[in-house]
């Protein structure tokens, strides 16, 4: 008789377990536990079981008004096939929750199952995604058949461009992008878009979903991330410099899809603001003269004791020029890769830094004061709304010995 696979509960909940496979949710995890032990103990636990023992609700708990059973059981679901689709996809057996049910069952991975269409992401993206395309290829076609702007050749001929066409690896275009959610109202579906500073992916309102089980029903994740309205205008002046030569090496992503591994690889050109940093955050201010303050609006220069603060954050105040701050760095990757980043505390910022980076003036004055390869270049901007009055460069040097790579210096930011 073949062996039950159900009788392999409690070493497959176990491996899952020492895997972390569904992060960091206290709910979540005591949801799993709860369900692994009822399942091992060949129960078949009621909503209301559920309700009491994992979210300690009462005597009066009404499933048809309380959906946190529902809700957690589901996202439950969602983590379990996420992770046999992912990193458990060699598992022979797997766990999961039977659509309609409150108990686990532990059930033969399907042999021939068809890959898993990856999630939808977000509509307008794709449209933005489809436009940059339209546009990179549209320049290269246009640069590699009319090589007339003295400019943008000159432009390419220093650094960090320099660098970057001597690599032979993929480039990628990063974005800086903000994770919102919906708010539900039952009579009219989502109410409102939020973007809270906590939460920056569908996991991390899952976490404060489970962890706040009350909130269920509330608040609704949407597969929505926006992105600042001065990277369209910033990537006017880069296009035309990257897309020069190979356009089919330059690749367009998010911040929010960067990973550890594509910082290792690929050539990354960061464009957007500086809390949207993501995981390039570390390394770019381990090797930094500057520290983030209290606020993404606030840079501290370590060797000066000077602090630079954007006005842009601020509320409005009509027709009169406000300061805002423009960053910019390059340094070689883990695996000799180039690293760029172009970033703004806000919109003003964001793209006099981008037009700095493409101009041969401004990338001269760089180069006189010896920036070199491995630099950092801070310039002030002072404009009314998007249009810039007058800027000037701070400050630029070479970024500090320290390897951003392997130094671990203690480094804290503000949620943003």
């Amino acid at each position: 008789m073949a062996p039950d696979p159900n009788d392999r509960i409690a070493e497959l909940a176990a491996r899952l377990r020492a895997r972390r496979a569904l992060g960091r949710s206290e709910g979540l995890n005591r949801l799993f536990d709860y369900l692994a032990e009822r399942a091992q103990a060949g129960a078949r636990p009621k909503e209301f079981e559920v309700a009491a023992a994992v979210f300690g609700r009462g005597g009066d708990f009404d499933g048809a008004r309380d959906a946190s059973v529902r809700v957690a059981v589901h996202r439950l679901r969602r983590k379990l096939d996420e992770f046999y689709a992912g990193p458990g996809a060699d598992e022979p057996v797997r766990l999961s929750i039977p659509r309609g049910e409150y108990r686990m069952i532990a059930e033969p991975t399907p042999s021939m199952a068809p890959a898993p269409t990856a999630p939808s992401r977000r509509l307008w993206w794709t449209g933005v995604a489809a436009l940059t395309a339209l546009n990179l290829a549209a320049w290269g076609v246009f640069w590699m058949t009319h090589d007339l702007d003295r400019g943008l050749r000159q432009a390419r001929a220093q650094a960090p461009w320099t660098q970057l066409a001597r690599s032979p690896a993929t480039t990628l275009l990063v974005l800086g992008d903000y994770y919102i959610f919906g708010e539900i109202d039952p009579a009219v579906g989502v109410d409102r878009l939020i973007r809270q500073y906590s939460i920056n992916s569908r996991e991390d309102l899952d976490a404060w979903l489970m962890d706040s089980p009350r909130a269920s029903g509330r608040y609704r994740d949407l597969d929505l991330f926006y992105l600042p309205v001065g990277a369209a205008f910033a990537l006017r002046s880069l296009v035309p410099v990257l897309a020069r030569g190979k356009p089919e090496r330059l690749r367009v992503m998010l911040a929010s899809d960067l990973t550890p591994e594509m910082l290792k690889r690929d050539n990354i050109v960061y464009l957007g603001y500086l809390s949207g940093l993501g995981v390039l955050r570390q390394p770019v201010f381990a090797g930094s003269r500057f520290q983030v303050g209290d606020t993404w609006d606030q840079l501290i220069d370590a060797r000066t004791h000077r602090t630079y603060v954007s006005q842009e954050g601020g509320p409005s105040q009509g027709d009169r020029a406000r300061r805002d701050f423009g960053y910019v760095s390059a340094f070689s990757g883990p695996g000799g890769n180039r690293i760029v980043v172009i970033a703004g505390a806000r919109d003003a910022g964001l793209q006099q830094a981008a037009e700095a980076m493409a101009s041969p003036r401004a990338l001269k004055a760089l180069a006189r004061v010896g920036a070199g390869a491995n630099f950092e270049a801070l310039y002030e901007v002072n404009g009314i709304g998007r249009a810039t009055l007058a800027h000037h460069l701070v400050t630029a040097s070479p970024r500090t010995a320290v390897d951003p790579w392997t130094a671990q210096p203690n480094l804290s930011f503000p949620q943003g």
